[in-house]
């Protein structure tokens, strides 16, 4: 249901601000991107492997999806205010001992608890939902997923030359810093949208059955997994290609690694101007088909031994171009399958989509241990997109039926 209140920047009376919304959504995406760069360094540092530091992506992954899998019941409950400044506050505590971590067992612990800042992204897409119909929520999560895109596009690049001019510890104080500057913001701007509270959370949980039994929600949703998958798997596998099979630079790396967020900052501004036009699942089918060109392209130049850090990265950014028509509108399907569950199946989705991607980081990171080529991480990526494919496949095949 529309919002009738107006949004007004600073003022805890009214719902949170779009240039907030932004932020929210953005900061998950800064701590899941601004230190691989470092990992590398890292890895040298506490003396253990690549495979072993990599769980600070793919382990990173997997508590985001447990905690937003119980996030949504939650802040149906109880609201997006608290839930969303709860987690910015643990955030920047966890920021600063990653920081301080004297030992790789150290800062994985506190990196676990970064993920709770991811609620931060889920809970920003059910408060377009609050805000606006499902009409409107596709193209107005697109402009806000846009926003975020910015984010990922030079995090690593900061986060890059933060370590090769200051050390890794750096990265995680800047981290800490913008938590808590977020924090404030969120504090002063963001008033509650949730207008249906009251059910308790054991209530809210046994109506996990009325989503899981809708097969509309499980094909956008497995859609939205596996097209993000194939990012997720670049996430835990490109420091490695950039660095070991490529030999570049941190400093480098990190602008390499901006590469795929450009494509997403475009998809996300196709997404704005188009899903309302289209429709959801024709931008879900084009975004899908764009993915998964790319890496079929970028798979073939490599078979032919033309494969080189330029075009590993350049075919890379398809993956963000076809994600940015994907995300957006695979969200905006399952939160409006079950319009009064919007909170839960937004952290349900999410917690999917990112529980598959921390298995796909984890792969990826796990089939290029000890290798000297790319595409062991281009196969993979390219196995996600298809999977995607085949979900929206199902989408329009269930609603023909239906029909």
């Amino acid at each position: 249901m529309e919002n009738a209140k107006a949004v007004k920047f600073l003022d805890r009376a009214s719902p949170p601000h779009l240039f907030t919304l932004v932020l929210l959504a953005g900061v998950s995406a800064m701590s899941m991107s601004i230190f691989l760069p470092s990992l590398p360094a890292m890895t040298q540092e506490f003396g253990t492997s690549y495979g072993l530091m990599q769980l600070s992506v793919s382990l990173y992954l997997a508590f985001t999806a447990l905690a937003q899998f119980l996030i949504g019941p939650i802040s149906d409950k109880y609201g997006r205010r608290p839930i969303v400044l709860g987690a910015l506050g643990l955030f920047t505590v966890a920021s600063i001992g990653c920081a301080f971590a004297n030992s790789v067992e150290v800062f994985l612990f506190f990196r676990m608890l970064q993920a709770v800042v991811a609620v931060t992204m889920a809970l920003s897409r059910a408060i377009v939902r609050d805000m606006v119909p499902q009409a409107e929520s596709a193209a107005m999560i697109g402009y806000v997923t846009m926003g975020m895109s910015l984010v990922p596009m030079i995090a690593p690049t900061i986060g890059g030359v933060l370590d090769a001019n200051f050390g890794w510890r750096t990265t995680f104080v800047v981290m800490a810093a913008f938590g808590f500057a977020l924090l404030s913001l969120t504090f002063f701007d963001q008033g509650e949208t949730n207008s249906s509270k009251g059910q308790s959370f054991a209530s809210q949980v046994s109506d996990y059955p009325e989503l899981f039994t809708s097969r509309r929600f499980w094909g956008y949703a497995l859609c939205a997994a596996f097209s993000s998958g194939a990012f997720f798997a670049f996430l835990g596998g490109a420091p490695y290609v950039a660095t070991t099979v490529y030999g570049q630079p941190a400093a480098t790396v990190g602008m390499f690694l901006g590469i795929p967020a450009i494509g997403y900052f475009f998809g996300n501004l196709l997404s704005g101007r188009l899903s309302v036009r289209l429709g959801i699942n024709k931008m879900i089918w084009i975004g899908t088909t764009v993915l998964f060109a790319g890496m079929l392209c970028s798979i073939v130049v490599t078979l032919l031994g033309l494969g080189s850090v330029f075009s590993f990265f350049a075919f890379c950014a398809f993956v963000g171009l076809g994600n940015g028509m994907v995300l957006p509108n695979a969200t905006a399907g399952l939160l409006s399958v079950r319009p009064h569950l919007a909170g839960t199946a937004s952290g349900v989705g999410s917690a999917i989509m990112i529980g598959g991607g921390a298995g796909l980081a984890a792969i990826a990171g796990a089939a290029l241990e000890g290798s000297g080529s790319s595409l062991p991480l281009q196969w993979i990526m390219a196995l996600s997109a298809l999977a995607s494919v085949i979900s929206i496949f199902y989408v329009n095949r269930r609603e023909a039926q239906v029909a």
